[in-house]
């Protein structure tokens, strides 16, 4: 299941990456926001990233005007690697090699042809492991010394 979450900044966007992704049978869960009303990107990032961090979602996309403020809260999340992708080779990279477990976009800044292909990309690309693994467990290695480390040390 994938987690998405916008502000009103993201928010075309988001229901246009929803409908994708429902169209290609994958489930999504919807958390708002719904309108173009001014409403506060942290309440929203909150939800998908804090869904993500428990493993109630596989995966998350946040979308705010410029994706900064998104993704600066998702990778406040204890084993979140939010990555904030503006083309095919961040989507490629982002997973390959940082094993991002959520997409943050700007939906502000970024077309919807775009954003599709990106998010394509960014789902079809695996984790390559090997060297990529270690940096990953030394980010892990981090957030335990902060405190900040959640218990499951699942691999995603």
């Amino acid at each position: 299941m994938i987690a998405v979450g916008s502000d009103h900044g993201g928010v075309e966007l988001k229901d246009y990456l929803v409908q994708t992704l429902r169209s290609k049978g994958i489930e999504v869960e919807d958390l708002g926001t719904r309108g173009k009303e001014s409403v506060d990107y942290p309440d929203f990032g909150r939800m998908v990233a804090l869904k993500v961090a428990k493993g109630e979602a596989e995966r998350g996309i946040l979308i705010c005007t410029n994706g900064i403020g998104m993704s600066m809260l998702a990778n406040k999340f204890p084993g979140i690697r939010a990555a904030l992708v503006h083309d095919l080779p961040g989507a490629r990279m982002s997973r390959e090699h940082n094993n991002s477990n959520i997409l943050v976009l700007g939906g502000g800044i970024t077309e919807k042809s775009l954003a599709e292909q990106i998010l394509e990309v960014w789902l079809q690309t695996p984790f390559a492991g090997g060297r990529h693994q270690r940096r990953i467990d030394k980010i892990a290695e981090v957030e335990k010394e902060l405190g900040t480390r959640i218990q499951d040390e699942r691999k995603k």
